[in-house]
């Protein structure tokens, strides 16, 4: 049982590594290291959603696009650097990301352009260095946000809702009370 184990371990990790990247097991509970370094990658490719250590130095890296990271939640190594990274507003996920992940690593990366920025570090560019940025979350976040704004609405309006209930139920149990008591009053009794 456990040569089949070891024989199908390696079948798994191909179908999740990205063709152009070596992988490795670091053992089930830790994950996956993934080397892309050094292939020329111009584009992230598709990483497994196991991987702890990544490896994507010494590639043709302008940017990586929004949300790209955000799945890789085992991730604990990353190197980024010997990357011509274009700091302009696409550079923008990849400074806030790293600056939660790793600020020596963010620290490590310098612009390749534009010309103004040239080998300047990713954590000290400021807002006036990227110039105006239409859109500076990524979609999926919008879209969270209007949902939690809706889902926060419908709740305020459920909460005075049923307290417009209630009060509306104690003013009806009070007029039947009232009800009740003129009704026995205006019964004769008969003895």
């Amino acid at each position: 049982a456990v040569l089949g184990c070891a024989l199908l371990l390696p079948v798994v990790l191909a179908e999740d590594c990205p063709s152009p990247c070596r992988c490795w097991s670091l053992g089930e509970p830790w994950g996956t290291g993934v080397d892309c370094s050094s292939r020329g990658l111009r584009a992230l490719p598709a990483l497994p959603r196991l991987t702890r250590s990544l490896h994507l130095h010494n590639n043709s890296l302008a940017s990586i696009p929004a949300g790209a990271l955000d799945s890789l939640g085992h991730l604990q190594e990353l190197q980024l650097w010997d990357n011509p990274w274009h700091c302009d507003c696409h550079i923008l996920y990849l400074k806030l990301w790293l600056q939660d992940f790793s600020a020596p690593a963010l620290a490590r990366l310098r612009c390749a352009g534009p010309a103004q920025l040239r080998m300047k570090a990713l954590g000290e560019l400021t807002g006036n260095d990227l110039g105006v940025c239409a859109q500076l979350l990524p979609t999926k976040c919008l879209q969270f946000f209007w949902r939690d704004l809706l889902l926060i609405a419908g709740a305020i309006i459920t909460l005075l809702l049923v307290a417009w209930a209630l009060k509306l139920s104690k003013k009806l149990v009070c007029q039947l009370s009232l009800g009740r008591r003129r009704l026995r009053r205006s019964i004769p009794k008969t003895h």
